[in-house]
């Protein structure tokens, strides 16, 4: 790395957290995604992030690590919701954001990711039109 290209910014691992908890806390904090604060339940929350989410992604088991955590807590009804904690710790993870981002992109031409992505989406829309198609 020469001297004038700047260190790559921290890993979400190197955080301690992974993309699907971010969304987690950005989707209940009133101060993010969330126009109210609310509780909500998993399906709420997979319904919430459905043009984002995996299908490998666990919201079930990535807001139990939250709850331990005391990021978020659930109540009777199996509603969660985001505590004071949980709500620091998403305004501190959302500042490494354009690290994170920074350090993902590192050596990629800005005109390339452009390309890829149209690519990638094009893949995809047509393996979707094959899935209806059947």
């Amino acid at each position: 790395m020469s001297s004038n290209t700047p260190a790559p910014g921290p890993s979400r691992a190197e955080l301690g957290f992974t993309q699907p908890q971010f969304w987690l806390l950005r989707n209940l904090s009133k101060n993010d995604i969330s126009s109210d604060g609310h509780d909500m339940t998993i399906p709420e929350l997979q319904q919430a992030m459905s043009s984002y989410i995996r299908p490998e992604d666990d919201l079930e088991a990535e807001a139990e690590v939250l709850v331990e955590r005391g990021w978020l807590t659930r109540d009777g009804d199996g509603r969660l919701w985001i505590t004071e904690r949980g709500d620091e710790a998403r305004a501190s993870l959302k500042q490494h954001a354009p690290a994170i981002r920074a350090r993902i992109h590192q050596g990629i031409d800005e005109a390339d990711y452009v390309t890829t992505l149209k690519v990638l989406q094009r893949m995809i829309d047509n393996v979707r039109g094959e899935a209806q198609a059947s």
